[in-house]
């Protein structure tokens, strides 16, 4: 059993499943069918991590519903910083680095006091 936490910013929502694991054990088929809105949980999409990176502090994959792998979410990525601060990984003040995407591109982030 995967466990998940679902979270909502500006009008999407993304399931964050902790990486436990290689992504290509989520699979397409179960993508879809927890994204789905009517026999699912229902989201915009998965966010798995976070993974190793050589690159930056976090890595992510960014999943669409359709199971297909997303090169990027402007939404995703605030929702998986604020994980990343919910689960204690970052703190408050303290830049960090999200590394996401086939290309694996680099998003610096801060939380401020009151951010959040």
């Amino acid at each position: 059993m995967k466990t998940f936490v679902k979270y909502e910013a500006l009008g999407n929502d993304y399931l964050v499943l902790e990486a436990k694991g290689d992504a290509a054990e989520l699979g397409e088929e179960f993508i879809r069918k927890v994204c789905d809105r009517h026999f699912g949980v229902g989201s915009d999409g998965i966010l798995f991590g976070p993974l190793e990176s050589h690159v930056a502090d976090f890595r992510l994959k960014i999943f669409n519903p359709d199971g297909s792998e997303a090169e990027k979410s402007g939404n995703g990525l605030r929702i998986f910083s604020r994980h990343l601060l919910e689960t204690k990984r970052v703190i408050v003040g303290k830049t960090f680095t999200v590394g996401y995407g086939m290309m694996g591109k680099q998003l610096p982030s801060t939380w401020e006091k009151g951010d959040y």
